[in-house]
């Protein structure tokens, strides 16, 4: 499905020649494609759109908007290693919320937001030089921009609380920071105009684009968290939002929950707006590198040696623990690779266990052969302290230290997305951005807030319990609603954000102490940014 409109997608980051830097909201635009000799077919009219699509390919990076959002939540962390992953201190910082405003992490981050609002501006003002020709067609096209922009202005009223808000491409103008609250008016009207002209369809012509669904789950994102960005709760339109995708028809839960994150997942029936990634085409995924062990590499037979960073958060692992029904985690439950590439994760353990623990990839390394698989650097480690297991590449839950002598072999890693057997440093996986479950828990949680006895917010939820084989729940509370959105939306780029709408980012978790949910819950506005532009001031507490 995806191969039909990424080979018109990709044709647009040949026709998009620009630039952007990290510190103005200029773009250059220059004279090779313009309305005289291009835009002249519906080919090459969403050709043209390629570059407004290709700017989310950093999303799959390290030291991006994913990894932010990731990092500073209670999901995952990185551990020093020896001389491996110090980095200057900076992802400690992320880990421990003592982040500042020079952590080079916020400026990769503002840097790729910022990259995509101008890139989007640019097209916008391409499409209504169009229209202005009188290209009628050009109206969808200038609304799917608009629906785009407001993603990326939604992500950095979340992130960074407020920010320039440009949307002339011609105003050359340097801009101070808009408000939260004037951000977030921005974004809500700008989906409400579009919405309703925004193609319906799910099929091979719309996927990987913003469609009426994908617009619909950013409003219903910007209101779930409504209270926190204004101070005025939006339950009711969260609540119609996702109604409005649920009764729409289009989606609906696969019965197999990994099958959303396979290397082929363009047939999910649940995944709602997704980036294409291509390991030949369209590079940048590269999780595996991020999180496998050096060793692993002869587990999946990569062509490129993975960097033993991104681990799981003990305490969040041993969260998909449910005593009521089963013994819990803990512990090698999976074997990692079977010698059936087909069947990559196995259980080693009886008894239930929930499903979405293909989350992670945890216990004994196998090689396709079936040999455990070895870490040869074990001896003369640059780490002091030895990991438990020796030699064999054995993934443990357990954490012993944030650094500098933390195990190798520590944490459960990233198992969210299959990882290819004899695949590159680059993923083929499609990367989730929506994904249908999110709605049913939005509206869940939405119908929950107004009324904690809504028989169907608890119905929802248990749909999405039933689908990882665990019992349902007999009630909803605060803790199980927040527990169950982080067990289904692991490394999604959620959590921060849960964590914060529920008070509960300020607590200790992993190495982290308890620390000032009220300053770290926004990000520092980077040095760069504004040492670049004097109208930019900081955020409160940096």
């Amino acid at each position: 499905m995806k191969r039909t409109f990424k080979k018109i997608w990709m044709l647009g980051l040949g026709t998009a020649f620009f630039t952007f830097s990290c510190t103005n909201l200029d773009e250059e635009l220059f004279d090779q494609v313009t309305a005289d000799n291009f835009f002249k077919t519906d080919q090459e009219l969403i050709a043209g759109l390629g570059a407004a699509y290709s700017s989310f390919g950093g999303l799959g990076n390290h030291s991006n908007l994913w990894s932010t959002n990731e990092l500073v939540s209670d999901e995952l962390i990185i551990t020093t290693k020896g001389g491996d992953w110090f980095d200057g201190g900076v992802l400690q910082q992320l880990h421990l919320h003592t982040f500042t405003p020079d952590n080079g992490f916020f400026n990769n981050t503002w840097g790729f937001l910022y990259g995509g609002v101008n890139t989007a501006n640019r097209l916008i003002y391409q499409f209504e030089e169009l229209k202005a020709q009188g290209n009628t067609a050009s109206d969808a096209y200038i609304a799917e921009l608009r629906a785009i922009r407001a993603l990326w202005y939604y992500w950095i009223m979340d992130g960074f609380g407020r920010g320039p808000l440009a949307i002339d491409f011609t105003d050359e103008e340097v801009k101070g920071a808009s408000t939260r609250q004037e951000l977030y008016s921005f974004i809500d009207s700008e989906l409400t105009a579009v919405i309703d002209v925004l193609p319906t369809a799910k099929d091979a012509t719309t996927y990987g684009r913003m469609t009426k669904w994908a617009a619909l789950a950013v409003r219903a994102k910007l209101y779930l968290n409504a209270g926190v960005y204004t101070g005025t709760p939006q339950w009711a339109k969260a609540a119609a939002d996702a109604k409005s995708i649920i009764d729409g028809g289009k989606f609906n839960l696969e019965a197999t929950y990994k099958d959303n994150f396979a290397v082929n997942n363009a047939g999910s029936s649940e995944n709602i707006f997704v980036y294409p990634y291509d390991k030949v085409f369209n590079g940048g995924f590269n999780w595996p590198m991020m999180t496998l062990h050096y060793a692993s590499q002869t587990v999946y037979n990569f062509t490129d040696q993975p960097w033993n960073g991104y681990s799981v958060v003990e305490e969040f692992y041993n969260s998909y623990s449910d005593p009521a029904t089963n013994p819990g985690p803990q512990g090698p439950v999976w074997k990692g690779l079977a010698v059936d590439a087909n069947d990559d994760k196995v259980p080693d353990t009886q008894g239930t266990l929930d499903s979405r623990l293909s989350n992670f990839i945890v216990g004994p390394q196998y090689k396709p052969s079936g040999e455990k698989a070895i870490d040869p650097a074990f001896e003369g480690s640059s780490s002091a302290q030895p990991d438990p297991d020796g030699t064999n590449l054995n993934f443990t839950p357990k954490l012993n230290e944030l650094g500098p002598n933390a195990w190798r072999q520590g944490g459960a890693r990233i198992g969210k997305y299959a990882y290819e057997v004899g695949g590159t440093a680059n993923m083929s996986n499609d990367f989730v951005v929506f994904r249908y479950a999110d709605v049913l828990l939005i509206r869940a949680e939405a119908l929950w807030q107004l009324n904690n006895g809504d028989a169907e917010a608890l119905t929802l939820v248990n749909q999405i319990r039933s689908r990882a084989k665990v019992d349902p729940f007999v009630s909803l509370t605060a803790d199980n609603l927040l527990a169950e959105r982080g067990r289904e939306m692991f490394a999604e780029m959620t959590r921060r954000q849960d964590l914060i709408r529920f008070n509960k980012f300020g607590q200790a978790w992993g190495f982290k102490p308890g620390t000032d949910a009220s300053k770290y819950s926004l990000f520092p506005i980077p040095k760069q940014q504004l040492d670049a532009n004097s109208k930019l001031t900081q955020n409160p507490g940096y």
